[in-house]
């Protein structure tokens, strides 16, 4: 049975909620010491009579988006780590030359989607809403370790209602990196032809909702989604689509559609149960589908095409 040791983890173990679950596995086994991301993965040190039992839950139960592809445990002497009390997580150290995995960006999970549409929830309608399950991750880092300072979120101080989910460990949002608000965070503007842009002082939703309007209208927008921009228009407008498709000069190849759910794409498409799954899966991929009565979608979307490609939301300016 090990008194203390050193355990190295290497793989996607950064931007996945791996710290805060180091964190709580410590707390369970009743272990001291700390964590901390470096350039390589995530170095924890622990010391206590439950260190083995700890290993096993770090390999068998890690966070659903880590992947570990090396874990190194060293004896160290428990006298180095003896003076703590408890568990923490420790500021991460940046190392020239190395480098570790990065998690891909994460579509919105459910419960980032229910405060995004609950009016009484503070980031009601809040279109960067995200936690440590999902959000940006690969698209938004500068630099590893995996910290706010080393993203393009350093320039949003967290409010103090964002700073204290942070600091929880039993909060959703521990340790996660993007984390903001309405109040701290990003803004969303629009910018329409001619030069007009939804006022910098209104809320982020007036964009939305004049994003909503220009659609319905016929407009073609470049709507900004995680590390790149859709172009995008009404599926069931024909001249919408004839125009996307001139001004793309793409005279055939198939247009992939965005849905809100599964039950509305079956409405035009067949969607087995396999398929289902592969819809929801976090990276929301565009799945190939046979059409089925897709009467309302213009025929300019998959010309020729028996099959439609369908993808479900994967960020909250999606979904609204």
């Amino acid at each position: 049975m090990k008194k203390a040791a050193r355990i190295h983890v290497a793989g996607i173990v950064q931007g996945v909620g791996f710290r805060p679950f180091v964190y709580n596995s410590a707390l369970k086994f009743g272990l001291r010491g700390f964590c901390l991301n470096d350039s390589e993965g995530v170095v924890i040190e622990v010391a206590g009579e439950s260190i083995d039992e700890f290993i096993r839950e770090i390999k068998e139960n890690p966070p659903e988006l880590a992947r570990i592809t090396h874990l190194k445990v060293s004896p160290i002497d428990a006298n180095e780590i003896a003076a703590y009390r408890g568990f923490e997580i420790r500021e991460s150290i940046g190392q020239k030359g190395l480098s570790t995995l990065i998690s891909p960006d994460v579509a919105t999970c459910g419960d980032c989607i229910y405060e995004l549409l609950n009016p009484s929830d503070r980031r009601y309608l809040y279109p960067f809403i995200n936690c440590t399950n999902c959000g940006p991750r690969y698209s938004i880092i500068k630099d590893v370790p995996y910290d706010r300072p080393n993203t393009t979120m350093a320039p949003f101080r967290m409010c103090l209602r964002c700073g204290e989910e942070y600091r929880n460990a039993l909060d959703r949002r521990f340790h996660a990196q993007p984390n903001a608000c309405e109040e701290c965070g990003p803004r969303l503007w629009l910018a329409e032809k001619g030069g007009i842009a939804s006022p910098a002082g209104e809320i982020n939703y007036d964009a939305i909702k004049r994003a909503k309007t220009l659609l319905k209208e016929g407009a073609i927008l470049a709507i900004k989604g995680i590390g790149g921009f859709h172009l995008a228009c009404d599926a069931e407008n024909t001249d919408a689509v004839k125009r996307l498709r001139e001004k793309k000069r793409r005279s055939n190849k198939p247009f992939a559609l965005m849905s809100p759910d599964v039950t509305e794409i079956r409405s035009f498409a067949e969607v087995s149960d396999e398929e289902e799954s592969e819809l929801r899966k976090w990276i929301r991929p565009i799945v190939i589908l046979k059409k089925k009565n897709a009467k309302a979608l213009s025929p300019r979307v998959a010309p020729g095409n028996a099959c439609l490609g369908v993808m479900l939301p994967y960020t909250p300016v999606h979904h609204l």
